[in-house]
């Protein structure tokens, strides 16, 4: 079966105002303010664009983060060194348009740990702030576990993202 989506940079080419996810603050950030957050380097965002129509689809965003080490439990800071905070990559937003709803958040969320994989600089995991219980229990279909001191932070080593999303349909 092939994907019916284009994973890319946000570009000048998409047309934002047409997106509508259900959420006001997402669509207002996506439709007005993205654009400045990437000029700032504040976020970089990657969009999923139908292939046949080219309308966007979903987005999410990306950017460098770090994270306590004591905020990480005690079976995932006995091999890391000391350090007082661990290098991690936080999902800033993540939003589906309506259309598309159920059928693009694991692929997005592979395709974030995919590039955060790849990247030069090193990450040991991937945050996510969650906006509401519904958005808490998507993220733990994916295998993130809350932070015990930040409930609606979670986390994602990943080397667990790699065997979540490299050996398994994540769409």
């Amino acid at each position: 079966m092939t994907f019916p989506f284009r994973l890319e940079p946000l570009g000048g080419e998409h047309e934002r105002s047409l997106f509508h996810c259900g959420e006001d603050a997402l669509d207002r950030y996506f439709q007005t303010q993205v654009t400045q957050d990437i000029r700032r380097r504040i976020a970089n965002c990657f969009v999923a664009v139908e292939a046949v129509t080219s309308h966007v689809a979903a987005y999410y965003t990306i950017s460098a983060a770090s994270i306590p080490l004591v905020d990480l439990p005690p079976e995932e800071t006995k091999r890391l060194p000391r350090y007082p905070t661990v290098p991690a990559v936080r999902i800033g937003r993540l939003a589906v348009d309506r259309r598309f709803q159920g059928r693009l958040g694991g692929a997005l969320l592979a395709d974030a740990a995919s590039r955060t994989m790849k990247a030069d600089a090193a990450a040991f995991t991937l945050l996510v702030d969650a906006k509401n219980d519904r958005a808490v229990a998507f993220y733990r279909r994916f295998g993130f576990r809350v932070l015990a001191s930040h409930p609606r932070t979670l986390f994602l080593p990943l080397a667990t993202a790699q065997k979540v999303f490299l050996h398994k349909d994540a769409r």
